[in-house]
Order: C-alpha cells, then structure tokens, then sequence
C-alpha cells in the first residue's frame, strides 16, 4: 500500500483525464449492472404470459436495452481511451524524469552500475507504469464497484442465496495474498536478469571489435545465452505459480455457481423462489465472480508492475550527493585562479587517493601533472569539476570556495579534453559547436583552425558535415582529440582540462596537438596530464604526483636539474625517442 500510496502521488498531474475515465469507468459498470435487471424483467413478463401491455413493456425493456449498450460503447470509449492517454503520458514523463537524475548524479554512482541496466530502467521498468495506471487501476475500480453493486443487487433479490454466493470469497482472497507473496520475487529477479541482459548486450556491442579480434564469438554468445535464459527461468517460475493459481480461483468460483443452481433449486422448492429470481441471480453471477477472478488476475500484473516500478523508484528516490548548496552563488567573471589547500580524497575510506594536496595555479598560466598512472592525476582535475567531493581540505576558484558556487557557472568555466575522447554521432559541425548550440559556421571553422584540424576537415568528403559515426569512429585518434579541442576552445571557458591529450597519437599528430595547445596558452588557464614530457615542457609550473602525494614542483628545467623523479621520466623518455622528449 506504501508503495501505491507513492505511484498515486507521480500520477496527481494527470488527475483530470484520470478523473473522467474513472467516471466512465463507473457510468460502464451502472450499465452492466441495469442491463440483467432489464433482461430479468423482460423474463418475468413472459413467464407471467405476453399481452398488449406486456409487449409494451418488452418494447419499451429493448429499447432500454439498446440505449444501454450504445452507452456502454461510449463509456468504455473513455474509460480505455483516456486511461490510457494519461499512463503514457505518465511513462513519458518519469522515462525523462529518470534519465535527468541519471544525468545529475556524481559519477561515483556509475563505479559499479552497467549501463544496459540502467538503460533498461530506463526503457523497460517505466514501461510497466502504463500497465499499473492503464489497466490495473481502472480495471481494479469496475471490478470492486461492480462486485459491490452486484452483491447489493443480489441481495435485495434473496438476502440468503446472497450469502450462499459469497461463501467462496474469503478462499479467494487468501489464496491472492499467498500468490503475491510467492510471485512478486520472481518478477523482481526477472526484472533484474533483463537489466544485466541488456548490461552484457551493452557492453559486448560497444567491445564487438576485441570479441572478434580475440576470437571470443561464441564465448560471449554462450554469455549471452546464460543470461536470456537467467532472464528467462524467472520468469518461467512466476508464471509457473500463476498457472496454479488462476485455475484455483477459477474452480473456487465455480464452486458457487454450484452452490446457486444447489440451493436455488432448494428455496424454489422450499420457499417458492420465482423462476425470474433464479435467472437474476445466474445473470448477476458471472458479473459477481468475474470481478472476484478478475482482482486475481490483476494481482500476477500487479507484482510484474511493482517490481518495475521499485527499480524505478530506486532512481529517482538515490539522492544526489553532489548538488547545489541553498545558498550557492554563480561564479561569475572567472579569471582562472585556481587553489587547492590540503585536499584528500578517496573513493572509499580504505584506500586514500590524494593526501594533503596544496598548489596554486595562477590565471593564464599552464599547470601539468605527471607521475605514475593510478596516483591521483584525473582524479585531481576532476574535483575541480567537482565531480567528486573532497573528503577534507578546500578548492578554490578566484578565491570561492567551489562548494559554495552553483555548479552550472563552475562547470560552464571549465573545458574538458579527455585521453578517451567521445564525440557524439553526428556532424563534425555538431560535435564542435556542442557546447555552444547557437555558434555560427565562422565561429566553429575559427575554433578548428586554433586546434589545427580545420585542413583535415576540408580533405574530408562532406566537410564540416562529415558524420563521424558512433563515439567518432571514423575519424582517427589525433582527429577526435583536436576536434575535442576545438570544442573546448570554442566555449571560451577560461579554465582548460586536458587529460592525457597526446596520449594514443602518433609523433606527427602530437606535434599538431603541441600547436593547438601553444595556440590558447597565456589566454586560459590550462591544467594539462601528461605521460609525454615533450607535450608538457613549457609549462608554467609541473606538479611531480606520487602516492596521491605532490613530491615535486617546478618549470621542467628545474626538476630536470633537481635530479628526481622527473629527471628520470626525462632521461627514460629521451632515451626512447632518440634524444628527443
């Protein structure tokens, strides 16, 4: 019931469409209910014997009859027509709904989820919403009402074979509540099995090059078949209690029909019960046990629904543990000043990332990152970002604490260029003026000239409305890295993140890359990683990162000539190039 309670509430802005298909839905069921009543009078006067006035009132009954079928028409029009407009409706809603939370949480949230099952939350369980609001709710309400009518009906006709119909009842019931009990697991891990079904698809579409270059076809294939038939054994379970379930309510109800034909053949004999009673109660019959056996059958939809709706709800009730604060302010004429004063942070308590971190990074100027891999170095850069908390110390920006800023106006100061760089599937144009939809044609073609791509954009058959596939796939990795470039410069953002940017690219491109990033510097603030020292050399200041810790800080002919870890990196890198870092 709490979790109905909750589902109602996500339903309140489509109260009026819900209102009039529920009044419908009662007008459907008051007509239902006349038209045995019509049928039983019509009985009586022929039992009774037709004369003129009889057949008056016959005519008169058929025409009733003829008026309450057209009604029926027209009310299960609406009844169906706009519960279902506002389900979907409904669908769509909390489809986007959970997409946007999905899209606002930290990405710590996304450590240990599979995308094909939050996509399949997304797509599928949503789904279910429509079932719960466009069938289960409205067929629930004709279903107690007419139960409720009949049952009056019934006993205003004989209070005693009323209570006789009512005896299998509390069998049903009880037998419902065992079923929820039993099924609803099962939908549950079906629901669970389809989202890693989707999470395996996911991720063996986007590896389809390594699976077949390794020659793993028929193991993931094999993969695959194990999970569609996890998926599958679920859900072969819950229908297996559904097929002994839904016979049981069927022969309890039969039961009372036994029961009626039994002692409504008892009363007639005993009590002189009019044969026109005994036809009411057999009409009025499958409209008192259909609803009964209906409710069982909506209970097997029921729990298939909730168990789509909690994953659901799961989403959107995960609160987002990065958000603006209440009294957040915008960050407004950034100049780039960034400071970080004994910053730590780790993913989990047990393992420390970056321990007692302190730098400063003056506007304009370039700040590199350099060490081993695993140290600290993206980890860094994304807290400036604020994609991460902090777990102790303080970041600034122009002298703001960046908890304290709205994260719109932090974000929108900052460009990323990432070592794995994704391009969205669309144009070159597109994937450039991404970040600022309304750039003109000159802006765009001004922003691949400063990442120097422009000419490789020119050679390309389409130009600048090249498509460039799923994730850029066809372009190459140097292309997709200045095209990021080029994005990130055409925002003007006064502070640029480059993360490994020269990191897969051949001796050529990296050069054309070294121009790009020659070209902003002294106008941006640049914190750049970097694996390759040449890439790095005129930086304004290099952080040495060691065990989450910096261990040393300088221009690259200081630490050259300090002798340390960098000297080292150096020499091992000349050595490999031939003399050239």
């Amino acid at each position: 019931m709490k979790m109905l309670w909750r589902l109602s509430r996500e339903a309140i802005r489509y109260k009026t469409l819900y209102i009039v298909a529920i009044l419908s839905t009662l007008g459907l069921t008051a007509v239902n209910l006349a038209a045995p009543k019509a049928l039983s009078a019509m009985t009586g006067i022929v039992e009774r014997g037709v004369d003129d006035a009889g057949l008056k009132q016959i005519g008169a009954l058929t025409a009733l009859l003829v008026g309450l079928y057209l009604l029926r028409i027209l009310f299960r029009f609406l009844s169906n027509y706009l519960a279902h407009k506002a389900a979907w409706y409904l669908v769509g809603d909390l489809r986007t709904r959970t997409y946007d939370k999905l899209e606002r949480m930290h990405l710590g949230y996304f450590h240990d989820k599979q995308t094909g099952d939050l996509m399949s939350r997304v797509v599928n369980d949503t789904r279910d919403f429509e079932l719960l609001y466009a069938h289960m709710i409205p067929e629930t309400i004709t279903n107690l009402v007419t139960f409720l009518g009949v049952l009056i009906v019934l006993l205003t006709i004989n209070p005693k074979l009323a209570l006789i119909t009512c005896a299998p009842i509390p069998l049903i019931l009880v037998s419902g509540v065992i079923f929820s009990k039993k099924v609803r697991p099962y939908f549950r891990i079906s629901q669970k099995k389809m989202g890693e079904l989707n999470g395996k698809l996911q991720d063996n579409l986007s590896g389809i090059h390594e699976i077949q270059s390794f020659g793993r076809e028929e193991y993931e294939t094999g993969k695959v078949d194990e999970r569609n038939f996890e998926h599958i054994r679920a859900m072969l379970q819950a229908l297996k209690i559904s097929a002994i379930f839904h016979p049981s309510v069927e022969f309890i109800s039969s039961l009372g029909t036994i029961l009626i034909v039994g002692f409504g053949g008892y009363l007639a004999y005993t009590e002189g019960l009019r044969v026109e009673d005994i036809v009411a109660f057999l009409l009025y019959l499958s409209l008192f046990y259909g609803p009964v056996t209906g409710l069982a059958n909506l209970l097997e939809s029921m729990q298939q629904s909730m168990a789509g709706a909690e994953r659901v709800l799961a989403v959107l009730d995960t609160p987002c543990e990065i958000q603006d604060k209440k009294d957040a302010v915008a960050l407004e004429n950034v100049r780039g000043d960034i400071r970080f004063e004994h910053v730590s942070f780790s993913y989990n308590d047990a393992v420390p990332v970056l321990r007692d971190v302190s730098f400063h990074c003056e506007p304009g100027r370039m700040l590199a990152l350099v060490g081993p891999t695993g140290v600290g170095k993206t980890t860094l850069t994304q807290l400036i970002s604020r994609f991460y908390e902090p777990t102790s110390g303080h970041i600034l920006i122009d002298g703001h604490e960046i908890g304290g800023v709205t994260l719109e106006s932090l974000r929108r100061n900052i460009s990323p260029v990432l070592q794995d760089t994704f391009l969205f599937n669309g144009t070159i144009a597109e994937n450039i003026g991404y970040a600022v939809p309304d750039a003109s044609m000159d802006e765009i073609k001004a922003a691949a000239m400063a990442a120097n791509i422009h000419e490789d954009i020119l050679a390309m058959p389409d130009g600048y409305e090249t498509q460039v596939g799923e994730r850029g796939l066809r372009l190459s990795g140097g292309q997709k890295q200045r095209v990021a470039i080029a994005r990130a410069i055409l925002r003007r953002s006064p502070i640029i993140i480059l993360d490994e940017a020269t990191a897969s690219v051949d001796v050529e491109t990296e050069q054309q890359i070294q121009k790009a990033i020659a070209g902003i510097a002294g106008t941006r603030t640049i914190i750049a990683i970097a694996h390759r020292l040449s890439t790095i050399r005129n930086a304004d200041k290099i952080l040495v990162i060691e065990e989450g810790r910096i261990t040393e800080e300088g221009t690259h002919a200081e630490l050259v000539a300090l002798g340390g870890s960098y000297a080292r990196m150096d020499r091992i890198q000349s050595a490999a190039t031939g003399g050239i870092a």
